[in-house]
């Protein structure tokens, strides 16, 4: 079997690449970096094939290369913050990258399974009484990633309603786990409290909205549900992907905070908070479950004992 994987140097393209080294040694596996750009190594096993999302034939080049047996999309401007400093950059990416793999496999008929990757964001902020969430839930994106997160998935739906093509998609809330980047707030606390405790910040944690409440799940947990939605999930669906649990930012900052010997100060800086933000994101897994069996094993403690470790040997490192 032959996978196609985008955005295989991501947070969670990498977990995904992981996992399948260690589960499946039958899938042969190609990932798209960005040409000229991600100077990167990959493990032996991923053919790497340098291609640009952005531009429609540098993505029609790549099915050159390999005729793939499945595709998983992740290439993506996933930061929320960063939507909002380039609303047309992230536009560009999400809805345009998306369209120009689905143009290249439909000009090529070819019809692999092919995992579009949305969001949570897609749902906006609800009322309390329609929570979790679950998928035929109203979208009202209340950010420009957001926005471009909908029209990436009624796009893909589109083509699978069009053309036969047999897309499933997903809108996948907070994911976090070693490995995650320091744009978000869970993984920009244990940056700073590592760098506190060896020395390079000041005892002060600077944070945005602390009472927010956020669904979130293990990128390791999450990699296996994407599998086993190429496996088993139905054409044309889609499928929320999460643990069906809220916490607080601020209990998982003081978590992490407990995971420390640091005396830290928190203060709120204001360049972290959005023009918008959604109170409450917690999501109705049962759909998934139902279609692979699939359920959240890691607990958050273990997650963010894990994110935290990361950080330190990341800071210890640099």
């Amino acid at each position: 079997m032959k996978l196609l994987l985008t955005g295989v140097t991501g947070f969670v393209g990498a977990h995904l690449v992981e996992l399948l080294l260690r589960e499946r040694p039958d899938v042969e596996l190609y990932g798209v970096v960005r040409r000229g750009v991600e100077r990167v190594s990959l493990p032996p096993r991923v053919n790497k094939i340098e291609a640009e999302i952005e531009h429609p034939t540098s993505v029609d080049a790549v099915f050159d290369v390999v005729t793939p047996d499945a595709v998983v999309h992740l290439a993506a401007q996933s930061s929320v913050h960063q939507s909002w400093l380039d609303p047309e950059g992230t536009l560009r990416t999400n809805l345009h990258g998306t369209l120009h793999v689905l143009e290249a496999l439909r000009r090529r008929a070819l019809r692999p399974p092919l995992l579009v990757v949305g969001s949570a964001d897609e749902y906006g902020a609800v009322a309390a009484e329609r929570l979790p969430l679950h998928e035929d839930c109203p979208l009202r994106p209340n950010s420009p990633y957001a926005v471009s997160k909908v029209a990436q998935g009624y796009l893909a739906l589109q083509y699978a309603l069009s053309f036969g093509m047999p897309v499933l998609r997903t809108r996948t809330f907070p994911t976090t786990g070693p490995g995650r980047g320091e744009n978000f707030a869970e993984s920009s606390f244990a940056k700073q409290l590592a760098e506190i405790e060896c020395g390079r910040r000041a005892p002060v944690i600077e944070v945005g909205n602390l009472e927010a409440v956020r669904d979130f799940t293990d990128v390791r947990d999450v990699v296996r549900a994407y599998w086993l939605l190429l496996e088993k999930g139905a054409p044309g669906e889609v499928y929320n992907v999460c643990s069906g649990r809220g916490i607080a930012i601020r209990e998982v900052l003081e978590r992490l905070i407990a995971l420390t010997r640091a005396k830290v100060e928190v203060r709120v800086e204001p360049g972290r908070l959005r023009p918008s933000d959604i109170p409450v994101l917690v999501g109705d897994p049962q759909r998934l479950q139902r279609a692979t069996g699939w359920q959240a094993c890691l607990p958050i403690e273990r997650t963010l004992q894990d994110l935290l470790d990361d950080w330190r040997r990341r800071v210890a490192a640099a």
